[in-house]
C-alpha cells in the first residue's frame, strides 16, 4: 500500500501548486523533487512501462532503483503514452489544471506529441513551461544529448579533476568526473527556481516558456572555466593557484581541510601548535603560503598523520578551522548534527520498505517539511483531484513571502 499522500501537507510552502513533470533525465526529476517536497502537487507522466529512472543505478537487492526512489518521493504516477489518443486526452486534462510543467523531452519530438512551447501557450496561456535540457533547446546545440561525464566536462569542471590529494596520488589519471549526477542536480536547481520565478510572476505577465540548460547551470556552479576571461587565470588540475589544504589521512580515517581567510590561517596555525616552520614572516601573504602550498601540506600531513580524526576535528571547530571527517553513510545517516537537523526521514519506497532518506537542502524553522512515499507505475491513473480554486495561487504566494 502506497504512503506517497498520506501526510497533511496543506501547510507546506507550496500547498496548491500543481505540476506536470514529464521527465527521463535527473535534472528535470530533480526539479519535481524539490518542488514536491515543498508541498506542491506533481504528477509524473510515465510510459506504460515507467520511466527509464525506475532502472537506474544504484539498485537495492530487490532491483529497487536508489535514484529514482530519491527523485520520485512525494510525487504521484499517471501512465501516459502521448503518441496515443488517450494520452494526448490525460496530458491536456493535466495541463488544464497545472501551473508548471515540467519538461526534458527531446526538441524534435515535442511537436509530434503536443509538446511544442508556441502550441502549449496558445492552448494554455497561464502555463509556466520549463524546458530543463542538457544544453538547453536553443542555439546550436539545442538537438545533442548530454550525459553527466559530458556535462561536467563541457562545463569545464572536469578540467579540474583530479585535483589535490587525488592528483599528487594519481597523476597519470585521466579527467574523471565527480561521483552520481552532480551537474543534473545543478540543472535541477536551476529548473526548479525558475519555475517558481516564473510562477511568482504569472499574474503580471501569464505564462511563460523558461529554457534551462543544464550545462549554464553547471557553469554558473563552478565558473572557473570563465574565469580567464576576468583576470587572465586559466585553473588546471595540477596548477591550481590555492595548494594548501584538501583531504589528509589520519590515523584512524581522512580529514579535509580548507583555509581561505587569513583568520582561519592563523586559527590552523594554533591548531598545529604554533610549530616554527609556520612562524616565518612570510607566510602572513596569502599569495606566498599558495606558493609553498607543497611544503605546507607536507607539514599539515605529517602532523595529521599521528592524531586521530576525531581529534582533529573537535579541536579545529573549536577555533574556527574549517576541517570536517570524510565520513561513512552510516556514520552519516545516524549522526547527531543530521538528527538535530532533521535531514532525514522515514521514507516508504515502492516495494514497502521503510528507509531513510534525505528530506530536502533545505529547511524552514516554522514549518517542517515532511517527507512522503514512492508511487508504482501509475498508482494515481484516474484518481488525481482537480483543481478548482484557481484563487490558490494567492495564498502561496503570501506564504513564500
Amino acid at each position: 500500500m502506497s504512503t506517497t499522500h498520506s501526510h497533511d501537507r496543506s501547510s507546506l510552502p507550496l500547498a496548491g501548486c500543481h505540476i506536470v513533470e514529464r521527465s527521463h533525465s535527473v535534472a528535470a526529476a530533480y526539479a519535481g523533487r524539490l518542488l514536491a517536497t515543498l508541498g506542491a502537487t506533481v504528477v509524473m507522466l510515465e510510459p506504460e512501462e515507467g520511466s527509464p529512472l525506475r532502472q537506474a543505478a544504484p539498485l537495492l537487492d530487490d532491483e529497487t532503483s536508489a535514484l529514482f526512489s530519491y527523485l520520485a518521493a512525494g510525487k504521484r504516477s499517471l501512465v501516459c503514452d502521448l503518441e496515443t489518443g488517450d494520452g494526448q486526452r490525460i496530458l491536456a486534462r493535466e495541463l488544464q489544471q497545472a501551473d508548471i510543467l515540467l519538461d526534458d523531452t527531446p526538441v524534435s519530438e515535442r511537436r509530434a506529441l503536443g509538446l511544442d512551447h508556441e502550441q502549449l501557450s496558445e492552448r494554455f496561456p497561464s502555463l509556466v513551461h520549463v524546458s530543463v535540457l542538457p544544453f538547453g533547446a536553443t542555439g546550436p546545440k539545442a538537438d545533442w544529448d548530454g550525459e553527466e561525464i559530458n556535462l561536467i566536462h563541457a562545463s569545464g569542471e572536469g578540467f579540474l579533476l583530479p585535483n589535490g590529494r587525488s592528483y599528487e596520488l594519481f597523476p597519470d589519471r585521466p579527467p574523471l568526473k565527480i561521483y552520481g549526477h552532480f551537474a543534473q542536480y545543478q540543472g535541477g536547481c536551476a529548473a526548479a527556481l525558475s519555475a517558481l520565478s516564473a510562477w511568482w510572476a504569472m499574474s503580471e505577465f501569464g505564462g511563460q516558456y523558461v529554457d534551462v540548460s543544464v550545462q549554464d547551470a553547471m557553469l554558473l556552479c563552478g565558473a572557473f572555466a570563465l574565469q580567464r576571461l576576468g583576470d587572465g587565470s586559466l585553473e588546471h588540475r595540477a596548477t591550481r593557484s590555492f595548494r594548501y589544504g584538501g583531504v589528509f589521512e589520519a590515523k584512524d580515517g581522512y580529514v579535509e581541510l580548507l583555509t581561505l581567510e587569513d583568520r582561519q590561517w592563523n586559527a590552523l596555525v594554533q591548531l598545529l601548535g604554533n610549530p616554527g616552520w609556520a612562524q616565518d614572516e612570510a607566510l602572513k601573504d596569502p599569495l606566498e603560503r599558495s606558493r609553498r602550498g607543497a611544503d605546507i601540506n607536507a607539514h599539515i600531513r605529517a602532523w595529521m598523520a599521528a592524531r586521530n580524526v576525531d581529534t582533529i576535528v573537535g579541536n579545529a571547530q573549536k577555533l574556527g578551522v574549517p576541517a570536517a571527517k570524510y565520513r561513512t553513510p552510516r556514520e552519516v545517516v545516524q549522526g547527531e548534527h543530521e538528527f538535530f537537523r532533521g535531514l532525514f526521514s522515514p521514507c516508504t519506497l515502492e516495494n514497502g520498505q521503510e528507509v531513510q532518506m534525505v528530506v530536502a537542502p533545505y529547511r524552514f524553522q516554522r514549518t517542517p517539511l515532511k517527507m512522503a512515499g514512492v508511487p508504482s507505475i501509475g498508482e494515481h491513473s484516474g484518481r488525481v483531484p482537480s483543481i478548482e480554486d484557481s484563487s490558490h495561487q494567492v495564498v502561496v504566494k503570501e506564504g513564500l513571502s
